[in-house]
C-alpha cells in the first residue's frame, strides 16, 4: 500500500518559534507581575479582622481597612467574622430563609433524638447563636472548630435534657434547659480555648418520636383533663370558702357590736339608776311624785280606756275600788 505525502507539507520553521515566543515573553511576564502585586493588598470588612500567616506561621492580626502582604505561598490571609452572630442548627436544616422558610427533608433524628431522666426518648431540635471572640484561638487551639462545637453542643445538650423528667423537656422545663445547656457550654468552650462565646441556645421543637406520638397526645390529653377538673374544684373552693369565712366573720362583728351595745346601755342604765337613786335621797317626794307622772306618760297612750276618779269617792264605781288589793 502506497502512502502518499501532502503535497503542501513544510517542515517547522524554529526561527519563526523563537521569534514567537521572545515577542510572547514580555507579555507573561507582565501578568506574573500583575498576579503578584494583585495578591500583595487585601481589604478586610468591618465585620471582619485578618490573621496573617507566613509559610502557615501566625504572624499578626488586622483589623478592617486595606492592607499588604508579601505574595502566597509567602504569605496568606485567613478573614474571621468577628461581629457577625453564627448559628448551627441541630435535628433540622434551613435551606431557604425568609418569610416562607424552607428546611431540608433529610432526617437529622441522629442529632436531636435523645434519653431523658426517666427512661424516655424525646426528640430536641434546637439552634446555638454564637460569635467568635478570639479568632487567634478559634484557629489555632481547636482542630476543625466548627465540627468541635457542634459536638459539644450535642454532648451539653444530652447531659442537661437527661437530668430532666420527658414533661419537663416537652412543656414546662424548655426555658430551664436552654439556659443551662447555655452555661455549661460556654463554659466548656472557654475550658478548650475555641475563642467563641455562645449568645443565645433556643429550643426550636422538642416532640416524642413519631412512633410513640398518638399514645402520648392521648396522655398529654388525659394530664391536661386533670389539671381542668382540679382548676375548676379550685375555683368553686374559692368561690365558696371565703364567702363562709366572710359570713362567719360578720356573723362575729356583729355579735360583739351587740355585746358592745347590751354592756354600754347597761352601764348606762346603771348610771342612770345612781343619778336617781342620788335625787331621790335628796327629796324622796319630789322624786316619787317624778316618776310616777313619767310612768303614767309611758302607760296612758296605750291604754284603750280611761277612768280618771279621786280616791275620795267612795260611792261612783263601786265594782272598782283601786284603794283595795287583790279584789
Amino acid at each position: 500500500m502506497e502512502v502518499r505525502k501532502p503535497t503542501n507539507f513544510r517542515p517547522p520553521n524554529t526561527h519563526e518559534i523563537k521569534k514567537q515566543f521572545r515577542s510572547a515573553f514580555p507579555i507573561v511576564i507582565i501578568l506574573l507581575v500583575g498576579i503578584i502585586i494583585w495578591n500583595c493588598w487585601y481589604t478586610i470588612e468591618p465585620e471582619e479582622v485578618g490573621l496573617v500567616l507566613r509559610f502557615g506561621k501566625f504572624q499578626k492580626e488586622t483589623q478592617p481597612g486595606l492592607h499588604f502582604k508579601l505574595p502566597y505561598p509567602i504569605e496568606q490571609v485567613i478573614k474571621i467574622p468577628v461581629q457577625r452572630q453564627l448559628k448551627e442548627e441541630f435535628g433540622f436544616r434551613t435551606e431557604v430563609p425568609g418569610v416562607r422558610t424552607k428546611y431540608s427533608k433529610k432526617n437529622f433524628e441522629h442529632e436531636s433524638l435523645m434519653l431523658t431522666g426517666d427512661l424516655n426518648v424525646a426528640v430536641v431540635e434546637w439552634i446555638t447563636q454564637y460569635r467568635i471572640r478570639n479568632p487567634y484561638f478559634y484557629l489555632f487551639r481547636v482542630k476543625n472548630p466548627r465540627q468541635t462545637f457542634r459536638d459539644m453542643n450535642e454532648a451539653i445538650m444530652r447531659e442537661v435534657v437527661g437530668d430532666k423528667t420527658v414533661t419537663e423537656v416537652l412543656t414546662v422545663g424548655r426555658q430551664e434547659i436552654a439556659d443551662k445547656a447555655k452555661k455549661k457550654l460556654q463554659e466548656l468552650c472557654d475550658q478548650y480555648q475555641t475563642g467563641i462565646v455562645v449568645e443565645q441556645i433556643v429550643l426550636q421543637d422538642a416532640n416524642p418520636p413519631d412512633p410513640v406520638k398518638p399514645s402520648f397526645n392521648e396522655v398529654n390529653q388525659a394530664q391536661q383533663e386533670k389539671e381542668r377538673m382540679i382548676n375548676e374544684a379550685w375555683a368553686e373552693y374559692n368561690k365558696v370558702i371565703p364567702k363562709a369565712k366572710g359570713q362567719a366573720l360578720q356573723t362575729i362583728e356583729e355579735a360583739k357590736g351587740y355585746a358592745a351595745d347590751r354592756i354600754n346601755r347597761a352601764k348606762g342604765d346603771a348610771l342612770f339608776f345612781e343619778q336617781i337613786l342620788k335625787a331621790y335621797q335628796a327629796a324622796p317626794l319630789v322624786t316619787r311624785t317624778r316618776l310616777f307622772i313619767e310612768t303614767m306618760e309611758d302607760l296612758y297612750p296605750h291604754l284603750n280606756q280611761k277612768i280618771i276618779v279621786d280616791e275620795d269617792v267612795k260611792g261612783l264605781i263601786p265594782f272598782l275600788n283601786l284603794n283595795k288589793k287583790g279584789e
